[in-house]
């Protein structure tokens, strides 16, 4: 005897309660946030760093080492 076919409605319900994929795209939308979030953090810091670099460089080159002679 051959298994009663299911319909169209019925089959797309189930497929629709699966849970499988869910848990996937969780993670790589909350990967993505923390990539985004990291990447306009270090956007934002390196102006500032780059502006710190100079500033030192000008300081240790203005000054002057006093080698004992």
């Amino acid at each position: 005897m051959l298994p009663k076919p299911r319909s169209f409605l019925s089959r797309l319900c189930r497929r629709f309660a699966k849970e499988d994929g869910a848990v996937t795209v969780d993670w790589v939308v909350l990967t993505a946030g923390i990539v985004g979030v990291a990447a306009g953090a270090g956007s934002a810091i390196s102006g500032a760093t780059s502006t710190l670099g100079g500033n030192i460089s000008t300081a240790v080159s203005a000054s002057t080492v006093d080698n004992g002679d």
